[in-house]
């Protein structure tokens, strides 16, 4: 799979050129014109970032969520809802929503926050208007993966970057992994470098901020395994898991290393890694495959991610015979975060 992605980029390379001029085009007219994006009547926080794959943008618009909420910022959050087809859009997301239909993350946005906290919408400000009109108590909104929706006005930009792959080879798409251009830094308000422990050269990083960024602060970010959950149920189980002997590991994340590397530092060995493409999960026959593969490998169970386990179903129970749990993952370090925002809030 490598070997075909390092393919197909060596062949759309020359795309590379097209593709940065038609993004600045794009940018080029919201900054001339800013009256272009929409607005709402009350602040929006976009959680996003320069580059393609995993890096925490769910894990930390939940932490945002959950404790902007209990600081006394009632929100939601607004998403696109990638990979979801619906009829009809924009469309509140509850813990009984078709994933098929608003999307794996949005959906695990939604079981974790509770009632008319997540709305999905290909129209970002539609979206926002619904999450207002359900909830007119909210004093805030989050947008997932919003640094490049510019239709909507935001008021804070956080900008992430991941800790292990920071900015890859520096070139835009297909050449590289950059959605945007180094220049946009500049939109950003604070960069938060998640998976930060992992991080082998701070300074370069501070660097790199300094050099290309808005002068706007850094936030060092982690995120860590707290307890294994068996799917279809609530019981929870400590991480490691005790006497159980390792796992095989699935996922169908940006940045799939990432879990198995978690996965690790909790202590939990796994003889064995299955990666599906993003946002895919394994249909049926894929989860037998998985169990035939782990028994051959000498596991006796299986794990995977929250944004896995919500797309398994009936039909996935039906031809389970190994204990299924689920990883739930945790942020850690995001109280300096908070407190910035807070005091940003407070300001607008």
């Amino acid at each position: 799979m490598l070997m075909l992605m390092s393919i197909l980029r060596h062949l759309a390379a020359p795309l590379a050129p097209l593709y940065g001029l038609a993004v600045r085009a794009r940018n080029r007219s919201f900054d001339l014109h800013p009256d272009r994006a929409a607005r709402v009547p009350v602040p929006v926080v976009s959680v996003g970032n320069l580059s393609t794959g995993g890096t925490g943008k769910t894990p930390l618009s939940l932490f945002l969520a959950e404790a902007l909420e209990a600081a006394g910022w009632p929100n939601a959050v607004v998403s696109r809802g990638y990979g979801g087809r619906r009829e009809v859009d924009p469309m509140s997301v509850e813990a009984d929503s078709d994933p098929r239909q608003v999307g794996d993350e949005p959906l695990l946005m939604a079981r974790r926050l509770g009632p008319e906290r997540v709305v999905v919408g290909r129209r970002r400000h539609a979206a926002a208007l619904r999450a207002l009109a359900q909830r007119p108590d909210l004093r805030c909104l989050l947008l997932d993966d919003g640094f490049q929706h510019r239709a909507l006005h935001r008021d804070l930009d956080l900008l992430l970057l991941d800790g292990v792959r920071l900015w890859g080879n520096g070139r835009l798409l297909p050449r590289g992994d950059l959605r945007e251009p180094v220049e946009s830094l500049r939109r950003a308000h604070a960069l938060v470098v998640t998976r930060a422990a992992r991080v082998q050269d701070r300074a370069a990083v501070e660097a790199w901020w300094a050099r290309h960024g808005s002068g706007g602060p850094i936030f060092w970010v982690d995120f860590a395994l707290g307890a294994l959950r068996r799917w279809g149920s609530e019981e929870r189980i400590g991480l490691p898991w005790a006497g159980q002997g390792p796992a095989f590991a699935f996922c169908g994340l940006g940045h799939p290393e990432a879990f198995y590397a978690d996965l690790l530092v909790a202590g939990q060995g796994w003889t064995g890694t299955h990666s599906f493409p993003d946002h895919r999960g394994p249909g049926p026959g894929d989860l037998q495959a998985l169990q035939v593969q782990a028994r051959d490998d000498g596991a006796t169970w299986l794990v995977c991610t929250e944004k896995d386990a919500v797309k398994l179903g009936p039909s996935h129970a039906a031809v389970l015979d190994l204990p299924l749990l689920v990883a739930e993952q945790r942020c850690l370090g995001g109280e300096p975060l908070l407190q910035w925002l807070l005091g940003r809030l407070q300001e607008l």
